[in-house]
């Protein structure tokens, strides 16, 4: 195992089970495409680095998700429980098999480029915690040096504390963090127009 790993956590490519604030304004179909399209533009532009595991669920969809992998990468179940749980097991995981720093991110944020996840792998030369932020008052990375389960138990997820609440118990248990710059999730109609147009213009 390579000292440094990436993890992208995905889920399979469903009508009605991804990207469902979209779906109240595209339709389930539409809303899914849309979710193909950002998981490939992310995916494109990671494409060169060679330990990447895809995380997915539900985990009986390696089959729906085996067409997103390249080279040597792996893809892998995230078992079950809470996004917390599922995050601290992934982390486990990776470390367990020899990884030294260890990023995870999701497959909402189509802006992440290799500079960005080189800066998070140098930032944990010197730091116990980087951290992406989100607009949104989330984070689109979470990288780590060693297992750190007091950041993923009984976060309120999927609302603006996370980054937040994160980086206090960052505080109490006394860890170096280092930020990345902010990034936007594509999670509403607003989001999807914007990457559109970012596509467009590109």
């Amino acid at each position: 195992m390579p000292e440094n790993q990436l993890i992208v956590f995905v889920k399979a490519p469903r009508p009605g089970a991804v990207k469902t604030r979209l779906a109240k304004i595209l339709g389930a179909d539409n809303a899914c495409a849309a979710y193909h399209q950002l998981v490939e533009t992310l995916l494109a532009n990671i494409a060169t680095v060679e330990t990447v595991e895809l995380c997915f669920t539900p985990d009986e969809a390696k089959h729906e998700i085996l067409p997103w992998i390249r080279g040597s990468w792996q893809a892998i179940a995230q078992g079950g429980g809470d996004l917390g749980e599922r995050l601290d097991r992934a982390f486990q995981g990776a470390f367990a098999n020899g990884a030294r720093r260890v990023l995870i991110i999701g497959s909402d944020c189509p802006e992440i480029t290799i500079s960005d996840l080189e800066s998070a792998w140098s930032a944990l030369e010197f730091h116990d915690v980087t951290l992406g932020p989100a607009n949104d008052g989330g984070y689109w990375l979470i990288g780590l040096r060693a297992p750190q389960p007091s950041l993923f138990r009984e976060m309120p997820w999927s609302t603006g504390t996370v980054l937040r609440t994160t980086l206090d118990r960052c505080a109490t248990a006394g860890l170096r963090v280092q930020l990345l710059r902010p990034l936007s999730d594509v999670d509403t109609e607003e989001d999807w127009r914007a990457f559109l147009d970012r596509r467009t213009c590109a």
